[in-house]
């Protein structure tokens, strides 16, 4: 099938096939799986759009997606992995960052900076998109937009849900955020770890004499389904259990007084 004869490529491998009609891609062999057949999630070929026809945050395999990127608009790129390849460097505008284990923000927010002066589209990525790219594109919202660590994260997040950041990373992320606020987001460091969404270190760390524990922990704080014994309750059900003698009195002098005389019928 002609380029010209579809408008948007496949969004699983960029390629132009009728792939909602399940026809297999003539360049790789991709297509959609029928009903019947085991669905795969697959990873899209198009990077993650962070800020609006500015910033767009993937992997390797959306990099060398030349066509792909060109479609997009994107026309820089910046490399945060060296051991990943410039593949395009007569189409694109390419910035590598340094290898090792200390992230150089400040690098990257300089030239991602230079990119928005200047309208440019710009495509940021490692080899999986997942850990060292979005700590970089975390940065720069922190430097740009002036928004707080866990509101970048969270951006960030929702936009692309893989992205699951090391500990290594989170440390320098909060110490960057430290160096540019003067000092750590007292609402994100109450926010409880969870398995699913990485803590950046964010639970807040009480001593022992100042931390109090819940309520509802306390042994002296009794549940809703705990507040009757079973010694409480009665064996069996009885008729006027709560009646006095006085009561049952009346009742019965009520009852035969009635019986005696015709009933009203008024």
């Amino acid at each position: 099938m002609r380029k010209r004869e579809r408008e948007n490529p496949c969004g699983v491998c960029g390629h132009y096939h009728r792939y909602e009609e399940g026809e297999v891609c003539g360049v790789c062999g991709h297509r959609f799986p029928l009903s019947t057949e085991k669905a795969f999630q697959l990873e899209s070929a198009f990077p993650t759009e962070i800020l609006k026809d500015f910033l767009y945050l993937g992997s390797y395999d959306n990099a060398s997606r030349g066509e792909l990127l060109k479609t997009l608009g994107i026309s820089r790129i910046l490399n945060t992995v060296p051991t990943c390849q410039n593949l395009y460097k007569n189409s694109f505008t390419y910035h590598c960052l340094p290898a090792g284990d200390k992230l150089q923000f400040d690098d990257a927010i300089q030239f991602l900076e230079q990119c928005d002066k200047d309208k440019a589209r710009v495509l940021v990525h490692c080899m999986s998109g997942k850990n060292r790219s979005p700590a970089f594109v975390i940065a720069y919202l922190m430097r740009s937009r002036g928004w707080r660590l866990s509101h970048s994260f969270q951006w960030v997040k929702d936009r692309r849900p893989p992205v699951e950041l090391t500990p290594v990373v989170q440390r320098q992320l909060v110490e960057f955020e430290n160096r540019i606020f003067g000092s750590h987001d007292i609402i994100a460091s109450m926010m409880p770890a969870s398995d699913s969404v990485p803590s950046f270190g964010f639970k807040l760390q009480l001593s022992s004499e100042s931390e109090q524990t819940p309520a509802f922990d306390q042994p002296s704080s009794t549940s809703i389904f705990q507040r009757l014994s079973a010694s409480s309750l009665p064996n069996a059900f009885v008729f006027g259990a709560e009646r006095t003698s006085e009561h049952l009195i009346l009742e019965s002098s009520a009852f035969k007084s009635g019986s005696e005389g015709p009933m009203d019928s008024s």
